[in-house]
């Protein structure tokens, strides 16, 4: 029931219709090229250079909105907060959801770019921060517009309801919630299908890696707040000082990593923030800890988070904390996250069709992927919610980056625009067509 477009690698072969898919992936690629170089190269650069903190994307929600109003989808405004969620219902079908994430990072720009963001903003804290996409979503929403445009375009090659949501604060790991509480599987039609991916600077511009299974790490923020006895610097003696046990907190629980979770099972605890004290020759009363929390499965997650309670509370014991002042350990109600798993069997067809489409070269050679980011694209796919997901990611390395990449989140963080998006596209156009047509009755 795949129509004119002749995208899905099963039913090309099976017809034997290899120059009409040849014709329509030419065809595909060309006006994803044109378009870039008519729009979309612009879009990204006002999203890269007009970056907004998590939950206060109100500009960049409104262009977002525009954009796919002035496309011809049924827009909602200010959903979850800022979210956008654009409709196109297109016949009898199964309903496919696109998702990009829209918050930049606290982060002071240094890429060098001439499109460089120089955005301050008073984030939700009240404090005053620099603000920059430092982690791609830039890209995410401009290709977002950029799908929505092709699959517009090729509505006779397709039917069902597709949905293109850009949601808020993906960095603080809750705009996905707020959508979901705010009735976005009950104010609209409930996906068949979720799409999302992530651009990734440690991969060349353009190629693509779909994860059969776990493509997304868990992530929970954790504050500790460790006690002490304050006094002077000058007699440690008559204090207990909370620097040297909060120090001793932080070097510990990395035991919990390399002793406390099996060797194959991969984990992540990383202090992100320390704060105490306020002279040099004054010993304080508290010391305040801030930790990211990384898993892939929910044993490991709750080994993690039950360590850094045991570790907290036995370290201060050691030091000989009074009991009334034993370290408080909180586990954020709003950032968290648990892994974001894909649907296998939906993974291998939106591979098939990105390869039939766009060629075995058009894959990360061995997939690998460092480090243990997390999404809250998560929610979406919950097994409770029967929502058949994928999330994948296309590389955005500049040619020149590629022996070094630019880390997410660090000041220098840049990717390749032209290459992401051109394939990025190219890339979700064909897995929501593949999905239309396997969902088709």
């Amino acid at each position: 029931m795949f129509r004119k477009a002749c995208f899905t690698a099963i039913s090309l072969l099976a017809l034997g219709t290899s120059a009409c898919a040849d014709d329509h992936k030419n065809d595909l690629h060309a006006s994803v090229v044109q378009h870039y170089n008519e729009h979309l190269g612009e879009l990204f650069r006002y999203f890269h250079a007009n970056p907004e903190l998590s939950f206060q994307e109100v500009n960049t929600a409104a262009r977002l909105a525009n954009e796919l109003r002035d496309l011809g989808f049924s827009v909602t405004e200010n959903f979850g907060g800022t979210g956008v969620v654009a409709v196109l219902e297109n016949g009898r079908g199964p309903t496919v959801m696109i998702r990009a994430d829209m918050d930049g990072l606290p982060v002071p720009e240094q890429s060098g770019l001439d499109y460089a963001s120089t955005a301050t903003q008073k984030d939700i804290d009240g404090i005053v921060k620099p603000v920059m996409h430092a982690c791609g979503h830039d890209m995410h929403m401009t290709t977002l517009v950029g799908t929505g445009k092709q699959l517009m375009d090729l509505k006779e090659d397709w039917s069902g309801t597709l949905i293109l949501i850009g949601q808020p604060a993906e960095e603080r790991v809750g705009g996905a919630r707020a959508m979901l509480e705010d009735g976005l599987y009950t104010k609209f039609p409930k996906p068949d299908y979720a799409l999302g991916f992530h651009v990734w600077s440690g991969f060349p511009g353009g190629l693509i890696h779909v994860p059969e299974e776990n493509a997304f790490s868990s992530a929970d923020s954790v504050d500790i707040t460790v006690f002490g006895v304050g006094g002077h610097g000058a007699m440690p003696h008559a204090t207990v000082d909370p620097v040297m046990i909060a120090s001793q907190i932080v070097v510990s629980l990395q035991t919990i990593v390399s002793r406390s979770i099996a060797p194959k099972k991969p984990g992540v605890i990383t202090v992100g923030s320390i704060h105490g004290g306020t002279k040099h020759n004054i010993i304080g009363e508290e010391v305040h800890l801030q930790l990211t929390v990384r898993a892939n499965d929910p044993e490991t997650r709750d080994a993690l988070l039950d360590g850094i309670d045991r570790i907290a509370h036995g370290t201060a014991v050691a030091f000989g904390v009074p009991e009334e002042k034993m370290p408080k350990v909180v586990r954020s109600p709003t950032e968290t996250t648990p892994p974001t798993n894909n649907d296998p069997a939906t993974a291998r067809l939106v591979e098939a069709a990105i390869v039939e489409a766009m060629g075995d070269e058009a894959l990360v050679p061995n997939g690998r992927l460092d480090g243990m980011g997390a999404e809250d694209f998560a929610y979406f796919v919950t097994p409770e919610s029967g929502v058949k997901g994928v999330n994948f990611r296309v590389g955005g390395a500049f040619q020149e980056d590629i022996d070094s990449p630019t880390s997410h989140h660090a000041p220098g963080f840049r990717i390749d625009p032209e290459a992401s998006v051109i394939n990025g596209t190219e890339a979700m156009v064909v897995s929501a067509i593949a999905l239309f047509d396997e969902g088709a009755d």
